[in-house]
């Protein structure tokens, strides 16, 4: 785009006029002490639906004990790269525990889940080389092949046949396989299990990023990989990120030492970064240590999951097939999601409308993110609102078939 006032300002009433123009919304403060379920927004107390913290660890507070503590002890910030004066005891103790709780020989810190992606990617893969990736992977994978200069191809969303054709046909090449573990705007699960047997048939690193499963999903709460039953060794990329179950920030990639080690010797976006802030690694310690000893954070999670597809069935609300705390309630259109979002609001919901090009055009849904932290109470009258809301929208079989088309 040249530099051209007409040409921006007629880009954004574009988007304004397609609904797709994307708008902050700034939370002015919290109807109690960390109490992260109900943000004063505009003025409102709304009760929110579309917040990641699944285990209701962010506003805990023990992690806000921690943060202080550690910030006492380090400042505010690393003041540098972890590479310079940046890795400090904090960083280097997280690391060791998000391995071992992984089940992995080392970990690396990344600032950002997608800094790790784009790191991971493009420090294994190169040109010349072939990239297999879900159609619904997260922008960062796809970001992440998309500069490592390899070819990236991408299968039919959680099809592993497709992956495995593809795979046959640019086996010579095919570097890496990378899915989600849990999607985030579908909320499915991949076929893991299969995945890693397409990438072991061809010697193919098999990368899950498993930010929305990792302290959700699985016996204990290892994420993705544990509900399928796929091992370290079938898996040897895993990607986490820091700022969704365990409530605070940042993100991880884990594996064998070596893989770690030179990884951090070419990964641009661990290199060339400032170091996550010690206090930010502090408090997710704290939160991991509180992932490990309350089994009943995501026992209380599932229930809230059963219980709101439960009541959704029986209203007839258009859900998706997911078992995760993500729950897409589909409202095909941009201008239908964004007016259903804000009749929500009014009703004191605070749910967000996802819309092209974040999901295809026509699959538009309201994102539905349950927590630990909300009661039987608050999920049901969600779904009384939701029902309302969605009154004359078309029958049920109708938007499913919309969204697999």
């Amino acid at each position: 785009m040249k530099r051209d006032a007409g040409t921006v300002s007629a880009t954004l009433q574009a988007l304004r006029r397609t609904e797709q123009l994307r708008e902050r919304r700034i939370v002015q403060a919290l109807a109690g002490e960390r109490d992260l379920l109900h943000p004063q927004v505009q003025g409102r107390v709304l009760l929110n639906f579309c917040s990641n913290d699944y285990l209701g660890l962010a506003g805990h507070p023990l992690l806000a004990e921690a943060q202080c503590a550690a910030a006492r002890k380090w400042g505010a910030g690393a003041g540098a790269a972890h590479l310079v004066t940046g890795h400090t005891a904090e960083h280097h103790a997280l690391e060791e525990e998000l391995a071992e709780f992984t089940g992995r020989e080392a970990a690396l810190l990344f600032s950002t889940g997608y800094m790790a992606n784009i790191g991971v990617i493009t420090a294994l893969t190169g040109r010349d080389e072939v990239i297999l990736q879900d159609r619904l992977n997260h922008a960062s994978l796809i970001d992440g092949a998309r500069q490592s200069d390899a070819r990236l191809l991408r299968y039919r969303h959680a099809d592993a046949g497709d992956a495995s054709r593809i795979a046959q046909e640019r086996a010579e090449r095919l570097t890496l396989v990378a899915t989600d573990g849990v999607f985030s705007m579908d909320g499915d699960v991949a076929p893991l299990a299969a995945l890693a047997a397409v990438a072991r048939r061809h010697d193919a690193w098999l990368l899950v990023d498993d930010a929305h499963g990792l302290g959700v999903m699985g016996a204990t709460g290892r994420g993705s990989l544990e509900l399928a039953g796929v091992s370290a060794a079938d898996a040897p990329l895993l990607v986490g990120t820091l700022g969704k179950a365990l409530g605070s920030f940042g993100a991880f990639v884990a594996g064998d030492r070596e893989v770690i080690g030179l990884i951090l010797q070419r990964a641009r976006s661990y290199i060339y970064t400032t170091a996550l802030p010690p206090s930010v690694a502090a408090a997710t310690r704290a939160a991991l240590s509180l992932l490990r000893s309350e089994a009943w954070r995501r026992e209380r999670l599932q229930a809230a999951v059963a219980r709101f597809r439960q009541a959704a069935a029986a209203r007839g609300l258009a859900l998706l097939p997911s078992e995760s705390p993500i729950q897409p309630v589909l409202v095909p259109g941009a201008g239908a999601c964004l007016a259903a979002s804000r009749a929500l609001r009014e009703r004191g919901f605070w749910v967000a409308a996802i819309r092209s090009p974040t999901v295809p055009a026509g699959t538009e849904r309201l994102r539905v993110t349950l927590t630990a932290a909300h009661t039987d109470p608050q999920i049901d009258a969600l779904v009384e609102a939701l029902a309302e809301v969605l009154r004359d929208a078309p029958p049920v079989d109708v938007l499913r078939e919309a969204a697999q088309q």
